[in-house]
């Protein structure tokens, strides 16, 4: 039992949804790589926004990116361009993203004096890149073969990308992050004490990927495990 949420039929049919607009680029003169590097654009940009305390927009273009990741695998594989390389790129970028769109929100949450928030952004990177090598390393040592060990786990990447978006557009739409500090009243209140406050909502979210994103790290070592004891 792989825990996912995210069945290999869903994502087959989701492939298969992202093809038509893969070809369109394809015929545009992009490659898959291409489009690779445009999708690490994207995240820079989300991240910058966040950075900036633009909530909302860094939460649009998360969504934007998650989808626009599609579809260079899509175009790879509609056009024959498959090969080790592309894939490297790929994934290297996904992490590389990934990564620099936490770093703008613990930015953005620095530069409202809220440390907690920050910390909490750093928790969710942590546990979001753990997932990733969990899979790596274990597709590097034989284990899970193809692409057996994205199906494992409460948290893929998809997930995520959803309960960020979520979490930075609330955080927008209502009002942001703003410190509630008052040194006669004992400082500033964190995050998780400010209800209907745009950080409570990011907070929660961040909170809520480092935890499932944990579960998902323990299930596919223990994935893993079996595998290991079977062999």
């Amino acid at each position: 039992m792989t825990g996912s949420i995210v069945s290999p039929e869903l994502r087959t049919r989701v492939r298969e949804l992202a093809v038509p607009i893969a070809r369109g680029f394809g015929r545009l003169g992009l490659t898959p790589n291409h489009l690779t590097l445009i999708g690490f654009g994207i995240a820079i940009v989300a991240a910058w926004a966040a950075a900036s305390q633009a909530w909302l927009a860094a939460g649009v273009l998360v969504l934007v990116g998650g989808v626009f990741d599609l579809f260079d695998g899509a175009l790879a594989r509609a056009t024959g361009q498959v090969n080790r390389f592309g894939a490297f790129m790929d994934s290297v970028f996904d992490r590389w993203g990934e990564g620099v769109v936490y770093v703008g929100i613990a930015w953005g949450f620095a530069s409202a004096g809220m440390v907690d928030g920050a910390v909490v952004a750093a928790a969710a990177m942590t546990s979001a890149f753990m997932v990733s090598y969990a899979r790596a390393k274990s597709e590097n040592l034989g284990f899970a073969p193809g692409t057996g060990m994205a199906n494992v786990g409460v948290a893929p990447r998809e997930v995520r990308i959803v309960l960020l978006t979520i979490g930075l557009v609330l955080a927008g739409l209502f009002g942001g992050v703003e410190p509630a500090c008052d040194a006669g009243f004992g400082g500033c209140a964190p995050f998780w004490e400010r209800r209907g406050d745009g950080s409570f909502s990011l907070g929660m979210f961040l909170g809520l990927i480092t935890i499932l994103a944990t579960i998902t790290t323990i299930q596919r070592i223990l994935h893993v495990r079996a595998q290991a004891r079977e062999g």
